[in-house]
């Protein structure tokens, strides 16, 4: 049972064909179907959510003028502060602080274009990880095959709208943690360029280079929750003051005019599995990408990137090492401990790699205006694996789902991960990489793609 598009939704109320209250209960009942399923949902705010759907029915009845979301269901990584509710993100520690006193920032958005939240979804422990198998929580489970992965860190959010249950969630992405559950759930996902998105009410984990974005079943959706986002922030100095740009009229525009290509190279190319060439080579063909550009020092930037996540994360959780250690997931504990000992020097090298890399990249972006990559080298394996086989040699499995995703989290670039599914075969994401501030280039690639037939959730 799948969600009716946000859009489609929104204009039914808006016209009077349906409430929002009758949308909620039947949203509400998806959730109680398919959670148990797949363990997405850890916590439901009915009472508010019908509070709000009420309010936007008596708004249509009094014939004031709806949002551009007015009763569409949502929910959040449960990083994101609900008013009212403890942020957990994801951890046994943080479950013990109080209630958050407001909403996040973009739930503040969302609430006033009318979308209705029902709840906070599964996430990696402090949204360190690519497989949400929660130590605390429980593992979430994807819905085109419950013995599989959804992704992480914002496996929840994947798999609340692959399953049906919302048609938006909402993300955050450092090293990969929207995309990777987007390509491994089916689904669209958008991480923006670093800073376009207030993260005031978002609990951080490397703050110079965390991102938060939507999740949806389409290209029109995904414009419409993260047009709905946008808005400057001067309480978060991460937040770019710039004025709206609206991602929904490029929908329309078509590709002509831009130049398009296929990421090359030992390490965009050497990791894929056939699966994956296939699905780039499906989305190259349908955006017609005849140029193939060899990115250089992929596996450096990985590199950097997690040795900056590193430290900046094992900073931020000092104080609960020292105190409360046996707490963590033990994953999460000795990636913490690591990162404590790492030699200052090796930090700081990593940020000079990654403004040499954000140059190189601006190189590429003076040949292409969107360039096409796999988001996972690989389809969704089943929970518990520990090594998958890449480029000739075993590798970890967890890390191994970001190889392809971090480089380019690591320099805030936005990218848009679409939706692939071989016959017969779990989904694949296919990345649409374009220059800082052109989400719209991405997004017209995404709906020229989504019109072709080449991709779809």
């Amino acid at each position: 049972m799948r969600a009716p598009p946000a859009l489609e939704t929104a204009r039914r109320i808006a016209g009077g064909e349906l409430k929002a209250a009758d949308v909620l209960s039947e949203t509400l009942a998806r959730i109680g179907s398919e959670n148990p399923r797949c363990n997405a949902f850890t916590r439901i705010t009915e009472e508010r959510a019908r509070r709000d759907a009420e309010a936007v029915d008596r708004a249509r009845a009094a014939g004031a003028r709806l949002g551009p979301l007015a009763g569409v269901p949502y929910a959040v990584k449960n990083l994101y502060d609900i008013r009212g509710e403890v942020t957990v993100a994801g951890s046994r520690i943080s479950a013990d602080n109080p209630p958050a006193a407001a909403d996040a920032f973009v739930v503040e958005r969302l609430q006033q274009a009318g979308a209705i939240l029902v709840g906070a979804l599964n996430m990696e422990e402090y949204a360190y990880g690519y497989t949400t198998e929660n130590h605390h929580y429980g593992p979430t489970r994807n819905p085109h095959d419950l013995s599989c992965s959804a992704g992480g860190s914002s496996g929840g959010s994947g798999a609340a709208v692959a399953s049906g249950m919302v048609p938006l969630a909402l993300g955050s992405d450092t090293n990969g943690s929207i995309r990777v559950p987007a390509s491994l759930c089916g689904v669209f996902g958008l991480k923006p360029t670093y800073g376009r998105l207030s993260r005031r009410g978002v609990f951080p984990f490397v703050g110079s280079f965390d991102h938060v974005g939507p999740l949806a079943g389409s290209v029109a959706d995904l414009a419409a929750c993260y047009d709905a986002m946008q808005s400057p922030d001067p309480a978060d100095p991460g937040c770019a003051q710039r004025p709206l740009e609206p991602a929904s009229p490029a929908l329309q525009q078509g590709i002509a005019g831009l130049r398009i290509a296929v990421a090359g190279g030992e390490y965009f190319e050497g990791y894929l599995t056939a699966e994956a060439e296939k699905a780039v080579a499906t989305a190259a063909a349908a955006a017609g990408a005849r140029e193939r550009i060899d990115i250089p020092a992929g596996a450096e930037a990985r590199a950097a990137s997690l040795l900056i996540t590193f430290a900046e994360a094992s900073n931020l959780h000092q104080a609960s090492i020292r105190r409360r250690l046996a707490d963590f997931d033990p994953m999460t504990r000795d990636r913490f401990i690591a990162g404590a000992l790492l030699p200052a020097e090796w930090v700081l090298q990593a940020h000079r790699f990654r403004s040499w890399y954000r140059q190189a990249w601006r190189q590429v972006f003076g040949r292409a205006d969107v360039v096409i990559a796999a988001a996972t080298a690989f389809g969704a394996m089943p929970l518990g694996q520990d090594t998958i086989r890449l480029g000739g040699r075993d590798m970890p499995l967890r890390p191994a789902y970001g190889l392809l995703v971090a480089p380019l989290s690591f320099i805030g670039v936005p990218v848009i991960s679409v939706p692939v599914r071989p016959a017969g075969r779990m989904p694949l994401g296919v990345q649409l990489i374009a220059a800082p501030w052109r989400e719209d280039h991405a997004f017209r690639v995404a709906a020229h793609l989504e019109r072709q037939g080449a991709v779809s959730a």
